[in-house]
C-alpha cells in the first residue's frame, strides 16, 4: 500500500485522507447505489454478486440486478438492488 506523508498544507487545507492515500472510500446511496473510490480491481462480477479488491481488503456486494455502471481508474459505481455489503480486511504481515 502506498502511503504519502501528510504535509502541513494537507492539514491546513483539510484534505480528505482518501485523496493522498490508497484507503478506499465507500459512498452508499440508499439500497440501489454504491461508489467505491481507490479500488484496485474487479475480482468477480455476477448479476447477484460482485467482489471488488481494494488496497486494504475486499468489498463483496450481494443483491440482484447488479450492474457496474461507471468505472474509471479511481472509482467504480455499482447499481442494482443491493441487499448486503461485506468487508474483508487484508491482514498486515
Amino acid at each position: 500500500m502506498k502511503k504519502r506523508k501528510i504535509s502541513k498544507i494537507d492539514k491546513i487545507l483539510e484534505m480528505p485522507q482518501e485523496i493522498y492515500s490508497d484507503r478506499p472510500k465507500l459512498t452508499i446511496t440508499g439500497f440501489n447505489e454504491i461508489i467505491i473510490e481507490n479500488y484496485k480491481g474487479i475480482l468477480e462480477y455476477e448479476e447477484f454478486f460482485t467482489s471488488i479488491s481494494t488496497y486494504i481488503g475486499i468489498v463483496n456486494i450481494n443483491g440482484s440486478d447488479i450492474n457496474l455502471e461507471k468505472m474509471t481508474n479511481d472509482d467504480i459505481k455499482i447499481t442494482g438492488k443491493i441487499e448486503g455489503i461485506e468487508l474483508d480486511r487484508i491482514q498486515d504481515s
